[in-house]
């Protein structure tokens, strides 16, 4: 059984073990955006208990693959069938979600926000994010993945340039989508609601935790399977 280290980066290891996102969210430890460092620089760089975060992870693992679980292999998978996956699961999550949860995050800044000045914050924050991600959405559906399943087919250098040219302007939204959510994460304190919270109030977090958890591992397939593989 495959034992991981700290050589290895974040992202290679989620592709292996998709539950690792989940650790490395908890951890703030980026898998997605920046996710090719070995964990061995995050580690010296960032604080975190190296020796904790190997066993949680190596125990889970294992835990994991007792069950048989197994992972998608992406890197067979052909390109159309990737941005198809990605189209259909988070692209279609994100068209969702996106309006109700802004209902919820502007009801709870709308009635508490007096009383919990973070929720100013917060509703700033998610606005950011849902113009920007909804903006790239559709310059992903309408232009980019297009032009990744006509290079499938046809692949020629000029296309290549171009479609590089685009992903690398993605990517760099990606990176701003991702410190929006981690900015988000902070001010409501890991998503932990306060003790006499409605249940409007609970339901938010909830969701824009769930929220977090999707567009991450969306950024991942891209970043790093997806983009790579081009």
């Amino acid at each position: 059984m495959h034992t991981f280290s700290a050589e290895e980066t974040p992202a290679s290891i989620v592709k292996i073990f998709p539950k690792a996102s989940d650790l490395f969210k908890e951890r703030r430890i980026n898998f997605c955006c920046n996710g090719d460092r070995p964990l061995e620089e995050v580690f010296s760089t960032e604080n975190h208990d190296s020796e904790a975060v190997l066993s949680e992870l190596n125990t889970a693992y294992s835990e994991w693959q007792k069950s048989n679980q197994k992972s998608a292999d992406w890197d067979k998978m052909p390109l159309s069938e990737l941005v198809d996956y990605i189209v259909n699961n988070h692209l279609a999550y994100l068209k969702e979600e996106l309006d109700p949860l802004e209902e919820f995050v502007t009801k709870i800044y709308n009635v508490h926000g007096e009383r919990d000045p973070h929720l100013v914050k917060l509703h700033q924050l998610y606005n950011e994010f849902k113009l920007l991600i909804e903006t790239h959405m559709i310059n992903e559906e309408n232009n980019v993945f297009p032009l990744i399943k006509k290079y499938e087919v046809s692949p020629n250098e000029s296309l290549k340039q171009n479609i590089l040219e685009a992903t690398s302007k993605m990517e760099n939204e990606h990176e701003t989508c991702v410190n929006l959510l981690k900015q988000m994460r902070e001010v409501t304190s890991d998503y932990e609601p306060p003790l006499n919270a409605c249940g409007s109030y609970r339901v938010t977090y909830a969701r824009l935790k769930d929220l977090e958890s999707d567009t991450l591992n969306h950024i991942h397939l891209e970043n790093n399977i997806l983009f790579n593989r081009l």
